[in-house]
């Protein structure tokens, strides 16, 4: 199986990108020409590395790369700058899964295309009743409003569940929703939900990076954990945090 992989030179994606490589998978990594990757990459037979910029990106281009790949994982997110938070792209996440499916689509694979998206937590999903406390609804409806990443993150979640939905004869996804993410330099226990089991804002649980790299693998490689969450947004913490 080869994974296409955005966002590989961030703190989730080089996780990702290592514990799929320990699987045995091939792995297309897509990043900026400016971007740090681990040295080891460059000598790795089971490593593609396209150094380009997805926000400028034809269809065309994108359906190239994606051709060979039977899943796509996007750990994009936004740097955690000024510039990073409120200057653009804006709508970075959601503009690249929108800009992937519309590449997988034209391709019109003869097997559905696993696309696993890393989002939050504190994003809802709107398919199922996730009651939340009129203070987090409010806290939400601000940070909608005064963060620009937390609507991208919404929105490109909405894609997947709203556009593609669950009968899309090319495309199937999990929107994979951590909370607070720490570091830690091992896979450890961890838990999944349908739903958050607390608080993202008042009650924040934790999740390590590695683990939610190594659920996103499991995603990717194994069929029975993909049947169990595909059409989902499963929410995973370390299992002291439940």
């Amino acid at each position: 199986m080869t994974t296409l992989v955005l966002g590989a030179s961030g703190a989730t994606g080089k996780l990702l990108v290592t514990q799929l490589l320990e699987k045995g998978q091939q792995v297309k990594v897509m990043v900026r020409a400016t971007s740090h990757i681990p040295e080891s990459w460059n000598h790795d037979a089971n490593i593609i590395i396209i150094k380009e910029d997805i926000t400028t990106m034809s269809i065309n281009d994108l359906a190239r790369h994606v051709e060979s790949c039977q899943a796509v994982a996007s750990c994009l997110g936004h740097n955690l700058t000024w510039k990073g938070i409120f200057g653009k792209p804006k709508r970075l996440v959601t503009d690249a899964v929108q800009a992937l499916c519309e590449a997988i689509s034209s391709n019109a694979p003869a097997e559905p295309v696993k696309f696993v998206l890393m989002n939050t937590a504190g994003n809802g999903n709107r398919d199922v009743h996730e009651p939340i406390s009129f203070g987090q609804k409010i806290v939400i409806g601000l940070l909608r409003l005064l963060l620009p990443p937390h609507s991208d993150n919404e929105q490109a979640a909405d894609y997947l569940r709203v556009h593609i939905g669950q009968q899309h004869p090319y495309i199937e996804w999990t929107v994979v929703r951590p909370d607070t993410l720490i570091n830690e330099s091992e896979v450890t226990a961890y838990s999944l939900h349908v739903s958050p089991t607390r608080s993202a804002i008042f009650n924040p649980g934790k999740t390590n990076r590695i683990n939610v790299g190594h659920f996103m693998m499991r995603l990717i490689t194994d069929n029975e954990t993909w049947r169990t969450w595909k059409g989902q947004m499963p929410v995973i913490y370390n299992a002291a945090a439940v």
